[in-house]
């Protein structure tokens, strides 16, 4: 057996994932191939290296922390970014509340994070560094557009690898995983549509038509992406663990209450479905 995880992003939706990757903690379930997008392959890797609550203590420590998030970061012409990438992926993994890189590198799985070309407007499936201790690979495939700049890797700049992929499961499939654990952060009857944020941020790209047409189409591939997901899952090709409710929490929630009745909320779902899950593991 070759299990795949995959984790859907969220940024501090993501939350509920954690509650579900600390059960998987408890419970010695570890992936041979990990991939995440967005905020699921930022939070991802702490359960990678097997710090369990590690990202719900920075949830309790730093969210509402202003040196987090905030206009005056994406107002600042120094950062121009949403999220304080320094303190974010700086500070708090190698000072604050430390990321264990040595656990991480000795994890003997893939770990991939997703992110899209500015310039292709398609996805692009990166190795996470173990010992890159400024995430560069997971801040690119954070940069949501608008409350980030695009971040460089290699030759090539990059944003959100949700805009081109946001529930990457087939690649995990073509990665020869027989086994598929999925975790959503909407619930099982959320459809994705093209509000107003995603036209103003389509305008705003137009000088990079094909990452702009890519923002446009989301909605559509990310519907028709789950559609085929939850096909998959009747059929007993894949397991997806989604939250119920969501609580309200959205991207840049700040409400302690919520966010940890959210991660309770994936905590103890996650409970209640581990008979389910063994018995899908060794059928």
């Amino acid at each position: 057996m070759k299990l795949g995880i995959t984790m859907e992003g969220g940024a501090n939706r993501t939350i509920y994932s954690c509650g579900v990757t600390d059960v998987f903690l408890e419970e010695n379930i570890m992936p041979d191939y990990f991939i995440g997008v967005s905020a699921g392959a930022a939070f991802g890797v702490s359960y990678l290296s097997g710090q369990k609550g590690r990202n719900l203590r920075i949830a309790r420590n730093y969210v509402a922390d202003k040196r987090y998030m905030g206009l005056p970061h994406l107002l600042n012409r120094k950062e121009r970014n949403f999220f304080n990438i320094d303190f974010v992926f700086g500070e708090i993994p190698n000072k604050l509340c430390p990321f264990d890189f040595e656990a991480f590198k000795a994890f003997p799985g893939e770990a991939i994070a997703v992110v899209t070309n500015i310039h292709t407007g398609k996805a692009e499936y990166k190795k996470i560094p173990r010992d890159d201790n400024s995430f560069r690979t997971l801040v690119a495939s954070c940069a949501l557009p608008l409350l980030f700049q695009p971040v460089k890797l290699g030759n090539h700049y990059y944003l959100d690898g949700g805009i081109a992929d946001s529930v990457p499961y087939k690649k995990a499939i073509e990665a020869g995983c027989d086994k598929n654990i999925v975790i959503l952060t909407r619930p099982r009857d959320y459809r994705k549509k093209t509000d107003q944020t995603v036209k103003i941020s389509s305008k705003m790209y137009r000088r990079y038509p094909k990452i702009a047409e890519a923002m446009l189409g989301r909605a559509d591939k990310y519907n028709a992406c789950l559609d085929e997901l939850y096909q998959l899952e009747k059929e007993g090709k894949a397991f997806v663990i989604a939250p119920k409710d969501t609580y309200g929490v959205g991207r840049a929630e700040k409400n302690l209450e919520k966010l940890e009745q959210l991660y309770d909320e994936g905590y103890y779902q996650t409970k209640l479905l581990i008979p389910k899950l063994r018995e899908y593991l060794n059928s």
